[in-house]
């Protein structure tokens, strides 16, 4: 729909950084507190779904089976979130990003505080399953609706020669929010006797999730809501467009940017996810232990997360994604033994892995989404991303466990393999497209 061009308007086209442009700084503050509380919600789930739900909720279950359970409905998210994004879209083409962010994130806390209220399976059955399984989905679909679109109005208004550098800070949120997580759970675990743990301890993280739900709620709607970034995401083309014409028109770039990132978001859980369900299943050692381990290879993360944005400057993103993809590759041979050599291998295997992840990660989010046309880039971004977590990551923990318990730890590199060569296919397919784009257009 046409706009009229006003004289504040045609300023943030051109660039000039007037008193009605917000500026980059801004809006990654922005993004960085909305992505880390996404991500701590994620990682508090993640940890309970190890070391929590089999015991809480699969007691019938061995160990191991109750794990493989808690991962089939970890996954549950993962599915979710594409009906989430369908759902919030049509809110926010009708009542704007406001109306959307509140009911989304309102969805989400309502969740979240709903799972730290579960019972157990001894003290209502079957329906404690059926619960947590509610709970996670409404998680997903509330995640479909979080999608905010200042990361995408982040890039747009990156200069040109620092785009890697602002492709890297939503990224950020993905260590920073496993770290508080694990220091949470690592607290109460290493400081309560197993009874009190599981009896009330466990919750106590979700509490502090729904809490910091609502901080980062407040500070996005004071962005997003404000004339400003209003007129921002106006000009910038950064308006929901119908899911069915985004898909008509940018369904190939859109399924070209899922699997882009796989290499990176299939070692996300490799490093986060599995490698505790490992510890916690088939050693002795204690997983408060290994969450600590978990804490310091996450703070390489945020270095190399930081090191991505600097290097993607020098070298371009789809270089250094590209390279990481083969790294991770190589990684996918040998690391997974690792975790069989006791706490150094556990910490060789977290921290080059963070590292990796660091690297690829930091620069993964939106490596195709320059492809979009504007009018459809803020649906078919939300999507993308949708896309990307529901391959490379909604059953990494599950396929990696099964392949682990049944061939061997080795084995669980198979996956991880599977997404690094999916991202070379992925950047190699989209460069080809680009060349062809290139030459129509000469």
């Amino acid at each position: 729909m046409a706009t009229a061009q006003t004289p504040a308007m045609a300023d943030l086209h051109s660039g000039e950084h007037g008193h009605d442009q917000a500026s980059p700084g801004e809006i990654a503050i922005g993004v960085i507190i909305g992505r880390t509380s996404e991500f701590f919600d994620f990682f508090v789930y993640a940890i309970a779904s190890v070391i929590v739900f089999p015991r809480l909720v699969f007691p019938f279950a061995s160990e191991l089976t109750g794990t493989l359970y808690s991962f089939a409905i970890f996954a549950l998210a993962f599915m979710a979130r594409p009906l989430g994004t369908v759902i919030f879209m049509t809110i926010d083409r009708q009542y704007g990003k406001t109306a959307k962010l509140v009911t989304a994130l309102f969805l989400l806390g309502t969740a979240t505080v709903a799972i730290a209220f579960l019972p157990g399976y001894h003290e209502i059955g079957a329906a404690a399953i059926w619960l947590l399984a509610m709970a996670r989905g409404a998680q997903g679909l509330a995640w479909g609706g979080a999608w905010d679109g200042l990361a995408s109005l982040l890039a747009l208004n990156a200069p040109p020669s620092k785009r890697g550098w602002y492709a890297m800070v939503p990224q950020l949120g993905a260590p920073l929010g496993l770290i508080v997580a694990s220091a949470l759970f690592a607290y109460f675990a290493g400081n309560l006797s197993a009874d009190d743990f599981f009896d009330w301890g466990w919750r106590y993280p979700f509490f502090v999730a729904f809490a910091i739900n609502v901080v980062a709620l407040f500070a996005r709607l004071r962005m997003v809501s404000t004339e400003e970034y209003a007129s921002l995401f106006e000009t910038r083309d950064l308006q929901p467009s119908r899911i069915s014409d985004t898909v008509a028109r940018e369904g190939h770039n859109i399924m070209l940017g899922a699997f882009a990132p796989l290499a990176s978001f299939a070692l996300f859980h490799m490093v986060t996810v599995f490698p505790l369900s490992w510890v916690f299943l088939f050693t002795r050692e204690s997983p408060v232990r290994f969450l600590i381990i978990e804490i310091v290879a996450a703070v390489f993360g945020v270095a190399a997360i930081v090191a991505s944005g600097i290097i993607a400057d020098r070298v371009g993103r789809k270089s250094l994604l590209m390279g990481s993809a083969i790294a991770i590759a190589v990684y996918s041979g040998f690391a997974p033994q690792l975790l069989d050599a006791g706490a150094f291998g556990e910490t060789i295997y977290m921290v080059i892995g963070f590292i990796l992840l660091g690297l690829s990660f930091g620069q993964s989010s939106g490596a195709i989404a320059s492809n979009f046309k504007q009018m459809y880039r803020y649906t078919a971004s939300a999507l993308t991303s949708d896309m990307a977590w529901l391959f490379g990551a909604g059953f990494a923990p599950l396929a990696a466990l099964l392949l682990a318990t049944n061939l061997g730890v080795i084995a669980s590199g198979a996956y991880l393999l599977s997404g690094a060569l999916w991202t070379l296919v992925a950047l190699w397919l989209s460069g080809q497209r680009e060349a062809g784009d290139m030459d129509a257009g000469s």
